[in-house]
């Protein structure tokens, strides 16, 4: 979430911004309240829930093509339309269900990404029956961030060859929208990678 790939030019030279609470950020939340409070309170966080994993790993490929902010604007009619990104639950969607979505003015009405959910849902299950998601997932990092705090947007990848590995596994697995540069935006959003700059309050030292 707020890869390189959704940056506008401008911002990819900059560093921080400072805002009025005199708190350096990554240029990227801009000043939008919601944004600003998912840049402090989530991304670069360590999640190791693993049904908050699934629900971050279909927002983000909910977003290909679309902004964060645009999903972010509308992850809690997502939560109510995928009853709460239970996966147990969304593997259990069918055709009618879908097309429901389909409906669905409050969400993305994509139908490949929507069947994507219900396939990685089903693929969710598997894994976390044989070793748990979040185990599976963070030993990706050997169950530990990656720490970067870049001095400048432009220092941040779009994908990694880590991020490469990490979806040509979720896709072997049934996962669906994961491509590399999703995968890397995910990995940053759960804090398996920590992207913050260096001279944002969230990548100073003691403040990760």
């Amino acid at each position: 979430m707020a890869t390189a790939r959704e940056h506008p030019l401008s911002w990819r030279d900059k560093d921080v911004i400072l805002h009025a609470d005199g708190r350096a950020r990554c240029p990227w939340a801009g000043r939008d309240p919601l944004y600003v409070a998912y840049h402090d309170e989530e991304w670069g966080r360590p999640e190791k829930d693993a049904r908050a994993l699934y629900e971050k790993l279909v927002l983000d490929g909910f977003q290909a093509g679309l902004s964060w902010i645009a999903i972010l604007r509308k992850r809690e009619a997502f939560r109510v339309a995928f009853e709460g990104f239970a996966p147990e639950r969304v593997a259990r969607f069918d055709a009618r269900r879908v097309a429901a979505l389909m409906k669905n003015a409050d969400i993305v009405r994509n139908r490949a990404k929507i069947e994507g959910a219900v396939a990685s849902a089903r693929a969710w299950l598997a894994i976390e029956q044989a070793q748990g998601f979040s185990a599976y997932l963070w030993d990706f990092v050997d169950g530990r961030p990656i720490v970067n705090h870049p001095r400048r947007m432009s220092d941040i990848p779009a994908q990694t060859e880590l991020s490469k590995r990490l979806s040509r596994d979720l896709k072997a697995r049934g996962f669906a929208f994961c491509g590399p540069t999703t995968a890397y935006a995910f990995m940053q959003a759960v804090g398996m990678v920590d992207d913050h700059l260096a001279e944002c309050h969230r990548g100073r030292a003691g403040e990760c």
